[in-house]
């Protein structure tokens, strides 16, 4: 079972929280084919509402941005009705909900959006895309012009002015796992030479842009930033992560947002250590999971905390635990994920129907498709 520090009240800027454990942004694909969130993701967020934060997942601020079918927005008028009965369900159970803004960048597909992917370069992503129709050869994405990426910091901005019109308490900027932000900070996706590439002050400069953009535009105490030293996801590549990161957070410090959020975060390596000397508000991190078992989530998590984070962002132990605070504080065992599959398809089979402790066990069926789902991120879930 979980120690007293995280199951204790925590303060994230105005904002307090019930407890230290964060539910981590995991794309689900379950909106509809707009990007519109229903009533079935209503029910998902207010399973899990006992988290003291909840992300939610990542929505995009544009169309071009979109990466998979079925993922959801936030840049229409109809996205903000969808997402506030997402989070009236949420503050129903006493929950905070902050909505991730990510633009895929290179991650997607004309069949996805309608529109042709842009990213830093135009380096396509040597892999599939999932459409509808299902997986399709990338396409070479178009290399944004200056006045392209000014356009997209001020998406961002509209899109984190719409998140709070929805109902949520702040937004996350997402710089992570290899999408659009993350693609301007890496060695093998951004191949410019103006002033967004070349050395580590051009590369993330863009992403330091569109922090400072959604700042202006919700405030500071409203906004937290993910990134994702090292990760691969995606086929990114950092040739440079323990000199680009300090120079990315150095930066971020000076906007000042109320949150920095660390993708599975090694809490003994001089780089994590680094972060959170120079990180001056609240710091949250993603622990790697070996065996996804309450001890080794309990452990990892404490782990985390004694080596400087002040809340714990955990991905899947939420997915198939809706009741994991509880499950953590007694020492019950986890749920397992039934089907990966499942994690991107299936309406409420793998969603909604994984079991509080009291209830039945779950039964989900196991699914072989024929093919490879139409539906499923290139990245595995954090946590």
């Amino acid at each position: 079972m979980l120690n007293d520090t995280l199951l204790s009240p925590a303060a994230l800027g105005p904002l307090a929280l019930r407890n230290r454990l964060v539910m981590a942004p995991m794309t689900r694909n379950r909106a509809d084919a707009d990007g519109v969130p229903g009533a079935l993701m209503e029910t998902y967020y207010r399973q899990r509402a006992t988290a003291g934060l909840i992300i939610a997942e990542a929505a995009t601020p544009n169309a071009v941005g979109q990466t998979y079918p079925n993922v959801p927005a936030i840049h229409g008028a109809a996205h903000v009705t969808g997402w506030r009965g997402v989070t009236g369900a949420v503050r129903d159970e006493g929950g905070r909900t902050f909505l991730q803004i990510q633009h895929g960048g290179r991650v997607g597909h004309p069949d996805n959006s309608g529109l042709h992917p842009v990213a830093p370069s135009a380096v396509p992503l040597p892999d599939t895309i999932h459409t509808p129709a299902g997986p399709v050869p990338a396409v070479v994405p178009r290399e944004m012009t200056e006045d392209e990426i000014h356009r997209t910091a001020r998406d961002f901005a509209a899109a984190a002015r719409n998140a709070i019109d929805a109902g949520f308490d702040g937004v996350e900027v997402h710089s992570a796992n290899g999408y659009l932000l993350h693609q301007f900070l890496g060695s093998n996706t951004n191949l410019r030479t103006d002033g967004y590439g070349g050395s580590v002050e051009n590369r993330v400069r863009f992403t330091l842009e569109v922090t400072r953009a959604v700042v202006d535009a919700v405030g500071a105490d409203r906004v937290g930033v993910r990134i994702s030293p090292g990760v691969t996801a995606n086929d990114l590549r950092e040739d440079d992560t323990d000199v680009l990161y300090p120079v990315l957070v150095r930066g971020l410090a000076e906007i000042g947002p109320a949150y920095l959020h660390i993708v599975y975060a090694d809490p003994d390596a001089p780089l994590f250590q680094e972060i959170r000397a120079l990180w001056p508000t609240v710091l949250i991190a993603n622990p790697i999971l070996d065996d996804f078992t309450t001890g080794d989530v309990a452990a990892k998590s404490e782990r985390l905390v004694d080596a400087g984070a002040d809340l714990v962002a955990l991905g899947r132990p939420f997915l198939a635990n809706p009741d994991l605070v509880e499950r953590l504080r007694l020492g019950a065992p986890l749920n397992q994920i039934q089907d990966r599959y499942l994690m991107y398809t299936g309406e409420a089979t793998g969603y909604t129907d994984y079991p509080v402790l009291g209830d039945s066990p779950v039964v989900t069926p196991v699914v072989t498709p024929a093919v490879t789902p139409a539906v499923a991120p290139a990245v595995p879930l954090a946590g």
